[in-house]
């Protein structure tokens, strides 16, 4: 399909929806129906999926595509991608079976271990559990302080607790716990943050590692979303080899959970040099200030042309 073509499909783009972050979906969609605007698609239309007319706009909207921008629960864990499948609408990212697996931790961490990438030591916790004093003891034996506590199945740092005292532990169970899933309990790895941004299906290539300095205990919320100036040093200050060594990591973990479109890789590097992987997103943010789109940015791809990239991804292979 040439250029011509795909600036004349229809596209839908979808988010909101109901999970915790919900807003930060909605500034994703809104920068990415833009994007696509100024890319010359002549039908771009933002749809809610949490519109009471959601379904009936998007069966009958005639679209060729749509452009999936939304995060956490029923947008990134296959719901909605399933919904999609149902209808025959192309969508970008992952598919349903990579989107379940990358948004539920535990099961991510064992697809990693198969795959060779060195993953933190942790527990997965069942939901609604009560610690004893005994199992707290366990734990802290096990892992060492200070460790995190999260929820199995959320994004964005919400739910997350650094927990540095064994009097933390039981409440940072109960924060990540809220939301009735699964609670992962992992070893506190230390060294250099960085995450290392996938693009593409078949033909996956790394892009320019962000290294992520905060000044904070950990990546929270509050970070996330302060201006990208002020946290992300574009290329990681890393070896040469530990540098190429972490993108292979994250292409491998890309391909591993099956991932189509882009993916974002997050990992600490040891001083040993050895890069550990914490998660990786199927739908990176995708406003200005997130990580995937700087670090287009920074290997020459500008978002208009990166949000173009990956509808054409999204139709790569169909008839």
């Amino acid at each position: 399909m040439d250029r011509e073509q795909l600036l004349r499909m229809r596209v839908a783009v979808i988010g909101g929806g109901w999970s915790d972050e919900r807003e930060i979906s909605l500034s994703s969609a809104t920068e990415c129906q833009r994007a696509l605007t100024e890319a010359g698609f002549a039908t771009v239309d933002l749809l809610d999926l949490a519109a009471r007319d959601f379904v009936s706009r998007i069966m009958g909207g005639g679209y060729d595509v749509a452009f999936v921008a939304l995060h956490g629960r029923y947008g990134e864990d296959g719901s909605v991608q399933g919904l999609l499948d149902v209808l025959h609408i192309p969508y970008t990212f992952s598919g349903v079976a990579a989107s379940a697996v990358a948004s539920e931790k535990q099961l991510a961490k064992a697809v990693f271990k198969d795959a060779g990438i060195p993953i933190p030591e942790g527990v997965d916790l069942p939901a609604g559990i009560s610690l004893t004093d005994e199992a707290v003891d366990a734990l802290v034996d096990r892992l060492g302080l200070p460790l995190f506590v999260k929820p199995a199945a959320n994004g964005s740092s919400f739910g997350i607790t650094r927990v540095s005292e064994r009097s933390e532990l039981a409440g940072a169970i109960e924060l990540a716990g809220r939301a009735g899933g699964r609670v992962l309990v992992e070893s506190c790895v230390e060294g250099t943050e960085i995450t290392v941004p996938v693009i593409g299906n078949d033909d996956a290539h790394a892009l320019p590692i962000v290294e992520i300095v905060t000044g904070a205990e950990f990546y929270d919320l509050k970070v996330k979303y302060e201006p990208s100036s002020m946290h992300h040093v574009i290329p990681a200050r890393l070896e040469a080899g530990v540098y190429a060594h972490a993108q292979d990591l994250a292409v491998r973990a890309h391909r591993a959970l099956g991932c189509r479109g882009c993916s974002r890789s997050d990992f600490i590097v040891r001083a040993d040099g050895t890069p550990v992987i914490l998660e990786t997103n199927t739908i990176p943010g995708m406003t200005a200030e997130s990580l995937l789109p700087d670090s287009a940015r920074h290997g020459g791809i500008e978002f208009p042309e990166l949000c173009t990239r990956f509808v054409e991804y999204a139709l790569e292979g169909r008839a």
